[in-house]
């Protein structure tokens, strides 16, 4: 087979991992090398200025001794098939940065012959990269769950980012639809990332870009709660950069798989990476935005407008007077609004038209907050059902009505456009 039929099979297979935007690699060129991961970072994605920042996004191999049920690259399924080598990957890849395609590498592989075996084909590219062709520019490298800790320490010293997809939601999920998979084989090399990169912290000589993982939402019948509960321990015990939440995608057909699925659950992806903004950056636990009695998201609110609704008595707050951590959890106020607000009320007191320029979205904030004493909202703090319908898509408050069975388009009934913003820039 020639380089471009396999170059268009395994670009194809890859595009079903969505965790390979990355940022944060420090690694320095070196003298007449080629490349550079700089400090600012590499995003397959829309960078803040606009740029499209794009990688080279491959399999190494789609050929998989594995057989799960939610995989186009299953053993039992009857596709195109096709296997790079190390010398070819390292050559595609210089070769596409240097006509300006691409500013680094994301390397996955399906499970071929074995996880070893895979894995020593992946360091065997790496090192042609880095040794051979003296490339220092990014590398997002997949660690095969299965291989031995050897190879991932040594693989971890070559590239900026690695990743081991978790994949599913529960254990249950995973012997359902992956029953060759084991969830102790997926963290016990997340865990052992973790203690290397914390062991080399000072040298940023292991993973110094950190790593990340990836769920299947909607391949199985896991809520929201579940999920979010699995991604904060995540966060908390392995200090992972991101969880990437993949939609599912029906591509193949298995009993085991739901049947009634027409889309991808696209806009409840939204939502939990919504929740995910709030998690990290914005002080919030999973038990707040959902519990057992309530265990999925509000697919027309986003989660912190759903959370301030349920909890109407800790508002408004005084924009003057509210600290910063009750900042955060006001409905338009985002963690950059928030900080001009508690630097700028120092110099004095704030009014309404400072909070626009501040870049506060005064439609959803309005309800949940006091100016000087002065409250801007059209309806009183005890009509959440007014307060609610005002919070929705304009398509959806005009007529609104509980959410049907089927997950609609998220282009059909994305919030408004700051809600969309949010996806990228968190602000919430």
């Amino acid at each position: 087979m020639d380089l471009q039929s396999k170059l268009n099979i395994l670009a194809d297979a890859a595009k079903y991992d969505v965790s390979c935007s990355s940022s944060g690699s420090t690694r320095k060129n070196q003298s007449g090398g080629v490349g550079n991961a700089h400090a600012s970072g590499i995003c397959h994605s829309w960078a803040d200025d606009g740029r499209c920042i794009a990688l080279l996004k491959i399999l190494f191999t789609n050929q998989c001794i594995y057989n799960c049920a939610y995989c186009v690259n299953r053993i039992t399924n009857d596709i195109p098939r096709a296997t790079f080598t190390p010398d070819e990957v390292a050559d595609l890849t210089i070769n596409f940065y240097r006509r300006n395609y691409i500013e680094g590498l994301f390397l996955s592989s399906a499970v071929y012959k074995s996880p070893d075996y895979t894995m020593e084909l992946l360091i065997r590219t790496v090192k042609k990269l880095r040794y051979d062709y003296a490339f220092n520019g990014y590398i997002h490298l997949k660690a095969i769950p299965g291989a031995d800790q050897k190879l991932i320490e040594e693989a971890g010293f070559y590239v900026d980012r690695m990743s081991v997809n978790i994949e599913l939601p529960t254990n249950a999920g995973l012997q359902l639809l992956a029953p060759q998979k084991k969830r102790e084989a997926i963290l016990k090399p997340m865990g052992y990332i973790h203690s290397q990169i914390n062991q080399y912290e000072a040298k940023k000589s292991f993973v110094p870009a950190g790593q990340t993982t990836q769920l299947i939402v909607g391949a199985t019948q896991d809520h929201d709660f579940g999920i979010l509960k699995l991604s904060e321990s995540l966060y908390k015990h392995f200090s992972l950069k991101r969880v990437y939440y993949s939609a599912y995608i029906p591509v193949v057909n298995h009993p085991n798989l739901p049947s009634v699925v027409t889309k991808p659950p696209l806009l409840r992806e939204h939502r939990l990476y919504q929740a995910d903004w709030l998690l990290r950056f914005y002080g919030f636990h999973a038990d707040e935005l959902l519990d057992e009695s309530r265990p999925d998201f509000d697919i027309d609110l986003d989660p912190k407008c759903d959370w301030a609704l349920r909890n109407l008595h800790l508002f408004p707050v005084e924009v003057n007077k509210a600290d910063y951590e009750m900042l955060l959890r006001v409905p338009g106020i985002g963690v950059r609004s928030a900080l001009k607000i508690v630097n700028a009320r120092r110099m004095g007191s704030l009014n309404y038209d400072n909070l626009k320029k501040m870049g506060v979205v005064l439609k959803r904030a309005k309800h949940f907050i006091t100016c000087q004493g002065k409250y801007y909202g059209e309806f009183g703090m005890n009509n959440d059902r007014l307060i609610r319908q005002s919070l929705l898509p304009r398509q959806t408050a005009s007529l609104y009505q509980p959410p049907e069975a089927e997950q609609l388009s998220i282009f059909s009934l994305l919030p408004d456009i700051p809600d969309r913003v949010s996806s990228v820039t968190g602000e919430l």
